[in-house]
């Protein structure tokens, strides 16, 4: 079997991670208080961890949102850090003209 070249990767989507992760948070909280008034009919029927579930996913999605915003942060101060060096280092003290 012949061997396809390999093709270059391409370069990564950038999406707003902030938005994602947000509403996955949202509808995890949205669906532990949906559940909440119905406790007692899941533990009778051995499906509370489905409440307790979806606590966990709100928690987690705080933890993830913390996270995110964070990197985002970072990621845009190191591109204000990329454009001040360029610009530090097109001016060599020559003028053009």
């Amino acid at each position: 079997m012949a061997k396809l070249p390999r093709r270059p990767a391409p370069e990564p989507l950038e999406a707003n991670d902030v938005a994602i992760v947000t509403g996955g948070t949202i509808v995890w909280l949205v669906l532990f208080l949906v559940q909440l008034p119905f406790y007692g009919w899941y533990a009778d029927h051995g499906h509370a961890w489905w409440v307790w579930t979806c606590l966990a996913g709100a928690g987690l999605g705080l933890i993830g949102l913390w996270y995110v915003r964070r990197r985002r942060d970072a990621i845009e101060r190191h591109r204000q850090q990329a454009q001040v060096s360029d610009g530090a280092g097109d001016q060599s003290g020559q003028t053009q003209g």
